[in-house]
């Protein structure tokens, strides 16, 4: 894969974690709760693009 496909699928990645509002805004003030604010907003988003290929 070309660093520039490697670059755009982190980018947007990012835009779609971005959605979720307590990531965004940071809201969570402790880094480990962002931490888990961040997987928890990943696992959704992959699970939602595995559930759409199935």
């Amino acid at each position: 894969m070309s660093v520039y496909k490697e670059r755009n699928h982190i980018e947007r990645f990012f835009n779609r974690i971005k959605h979720f509002r307590r990531v965004a805004t940071r809201f969570e003030k402790h880094a480990a709760n962002y931490l888990a604010m961040i997987k928890l907003a990943s696992i959704r988003i992959w699970l939602r693009v595995n559930e759409s290929m199935t």
